[in-house]
């Protein structure tokens, strides 16, 4: 399995978001493992964050097209986590299911393909530097370039059961600044108008949004707010985040995030809201199932699938109009801490996966 040393070569580069270095030399590596086997690269140059890399096929006139999408940034910073290790039956390292290792299984897939004399035409792949940070740059060219594009494969970790992933939450961060008047808590405790207080209004207002039967959540993460105890605070302000299964739900609660904003609770108060959605929801749609039941058919076999809270690139794509299913990478568990690992047995079925379906759409312009 020599895509495997491929794999160690990479998780030994720390790839860390904020270390453009890294990210920059892991991105040439794939350069030239995909220019080896026929595609161009398009590189999109940032100067504090790796550059994002757009690798691209031939094309076949008025056929459908599919974009492969992957990240090269990792979590830890250098000197953290870097270490490459493997047993019997795991890989383990910063990457290798989140999301090193599933770059690896869309890239072995079509080395496999050209070794086989299949020309690789209508497949392209994105490869974004920021992800593990929110995408905040690579999230306006993900949704710019997803408008080529019919189909997308994201290929972060499989499931457990090596499901992939048909729906995903939208979700955002927001920030309130509230602005008091600060006044001697014990002599002129009337002529203050208490931040602190207003921001305790606010908190449990916010709280109150969250619908669990529908998948809604809204945690206020952090909170910070005044001088000292004998001091009306003069100031505060929270962090929080929302999460949410549907459209509907998205426009109720930002509705009324914006109600919370402009109703002062303590008389003398003024607030600010800052932040907002990262990525859109990704919903179940009758197109990806349609698509599984497809792949179905094409294997021969029955491909699980599941819904997740935590958000990814595939919630950019298909929230611009794409057919998207995300989880094709290899299964693992444990990413974001050191005890990273991914599932020998589950890199073979997921390259398997891979080549027979961009065989089939290479054949058949469709799925």
């Amino acid at each position: 399995m020599d895509y495997l040393k491929d794999l160690e070569s990479i998780i030994k580069i720390n790839s860390y978001t904020k270390n453009k270095s890294g990210v920059d030399k892991v991105g040439l590596i794939f350069d030239r493992w995909l220019e080896d086997i026929g595609f161009s690269t398009e590189i999109f140059q940032r100067e504090l964050i790796g550059n994002h890399r757009h690798y691209k096929s031939p094309v076949t006139p008025s056929s459908k097209k599919l974009l492969l999408l992957g990240h090269l940034d990792t979590v830890f910073p250098p000197e953290k986590f870097e270490k490459y290790s493997e047993d019997k039956e795991w890989i383990y390292g910063p990457g290798v299911c989140d999301m090193k290792g599933g770059n690896i299984v869309a890239l072995q897939a079509l080395r496999e393909l050209k070794k086989e004399k299949i020309d690789i035409k209508n497949i392209d792949i994105l490869f974004v530097s920021d992800e593990e940070t929110g995408s905040d740059d690579s999230k306006h060219l993900t949704a710019k370039l997803a408008k080529e594009y019919d189909y997308c494969f994201v290929y972060e970790a499989a499931g457990e059961n090596l499901e992939v992933v048909t729906g995903r939450k939208g979700v955002g961060t927001f920030f309130i600044d509230i602005e008091g008047k600060a006044a001697h808590a014990g002599n002129c405790y009337k002529d203050g108008n208490d931040a602190n207080l207003e921001l305790s209004y606010k908190l449990q207002e916010l709280v109150k949004l969250t619908d669990l039967e529908k998948g809604t959540t809204v945690n206020v993460g952090k909170i910070d707010g005044g001088i000292g105890a004998n001091t009306i605070s003069p100031h505060a302000n929270m962090t929080f985040e929302l999460r949410y299964k549907t459209q509907d739900e998205k426009n109720r609660v930002l509705k009324r995030i914006d109600e919370v904003v402009n109703t002062s609770f303590v008389n003398g108060t003024k607030a600010n809201l800052r932040g907002g959605i990262q990525r859109d929801v990704m919903q179940t749609s009758s197109a990806s199932l349609d698509l599984i039941r497809s792949i179905n058919n094409i294997t021969k076999q029955e491909l699980k699938s599941e819904e997740r809270g935590g958000v990814s690139d595939a919630n950019i794509v298909s929230s611009n109009g794409v057919i998207t299913l995300d989880g094709f990478g290899p299964f693992g568990d444990g990413d974001h801490t050191i005890h990273e690992r991914a599932s020998k047995d589950s890199f073979k079925s997921r390259i398997q996966l891979s080549k027979n379906l961009f065989k089939h759409f290479i054949e058949k312009s469709d799925f």
